[in-house]
């Protein structure tokens, strides 16, 4: 199976068409079908992380909230201006008001290295850590914001708009095609692949000196039947369960961005049907009601397509 997944992989990076398959020396490898994938998420990305064919679309153009995935550019950010990673930070206050819960275990007042507020920022959504290596960002917040705007922009992101660093904010919105970009374009920093996918994590404060320990908010970077290189979740009310990650399946890098779905593992459940359906051509089925959720929702965008004329 893993050698029949790595020639359609290799299929899609030829220059011939595609339509009916690859021609190898034992005959002709179809591409998968995406009528045999059903996902829970309303807009969806499926790609070979470094280009080809992409493998399946889902009301892929739409802007739309995307929570802490925009931790993701927030990271970028940070690695490009080339501040220290050693240097340590005060903990400061939030000057904002944030529109929903950004409670915090951090204390204001210690101090933490910016490689740890980096790593807990990716592994674990902390939102007051964004905060702070945005507060400390040459210029400061209002600069590192630009920058992140600036930056979607060189990526070839139109589709997309930042208002804050942590994606407590459902302005900061971008469509899954845009997220593909930006997903291809972290997984170039070692730092983000390593940090993002790390499983659990001591960090120590000082003055006061204190520790606390973080997890992954993806449970599969823990699971022994995968191999996750990148990742990062989101959840706000406005944006719904959210994922983008990067998966070695048969051998190959595969890049998932998939947004808006109903329940907290649900994401990690397409993300399996994914697998599934790279694998054997048959996702499965979504059930209960992260279907009802997702039917719901993907025919209001349809309906709302149809009276744009789209």
């Amino acid at each position: 199976m893993k050698k029949t997944f790595r020639n359609v992989l290799l299929a899609l990076l030829l220059p011939f068409s595609l339509s009916t398959g690859h021609a190898t020396g034992s005959g002709m490898t179809p591409l998968p079908d995406p009528a045999g994938l059903q996902l829970a998420s309303v807009h969806a990305v499926v790609a070979p992380l470094h280009g080809g064919t992409t493998l399946y679309t889902k009301f892929e153009d739409r802007p739309v909230p995307i929570a802490s995935i925009t931790k993701l550019m927030t990271a970028m950010v940070v690695l490009d201006s080339g501040q220290s990673l050693e240097e340590w930070l005060p903990i400061v206050e939030r000057e904002d008001a944030p529109p929903k819960n950004s409670f915090s275990r951090i204390r204001p007042g210690s101090e933490a290295r910016r490689g740890d507020l980096l790593r807990i920022t990716l592994m674990s959504s902390e939102n007051l850590a964004a905060y702070v290596l945005a507060r400390h960002h040459p210029g400061g917040r209002e600069a590192f914001i630009t920058a992140m705007n600036d930056k979607a922009r060189t990526l070839g992101m139109q589709q997309t708009r930042f208002v804050d660093p942590s994606g407590l904010w459902p302005e900061n919105r971008a469509s899954a095609s845009d997220l593909l970009k930006m997903v291809r374009a972290a997984y170039a920093y070692p730092e983000i692949r390593e940090m993002s996918t790390d499983s659990n994590r001591r960090v120590h404060f000082r003055s006061p000196r204190y520790g606390l320990d973080f997890g992954n908010t993806n449970a599969l970077v823990r699971g022994s039947r995968w191999t996750v290189d990148l990742s990062k979740t989101g959840y706000l009310n406005e944006a719904g369960r959210c994922l983008v990650m990067v998966a070695d399946i048969g051998g190959e890098p595969i890049a998932m961005v998939l947004l808006d779905s109903f329940g907290t593992r649900t994401p990690l459940g397409d993300a399996g049907r994914i697998r599934r359906w790279l694998e054997t051509g048959s996702g499965g089925t979504v059930a209960g009601a992260a279907f009802d959720y997702e039917r719901s929702r993907a025919a209001a965008l349809a309906g709302a397509g149809a009276a744009a004329g789209q």
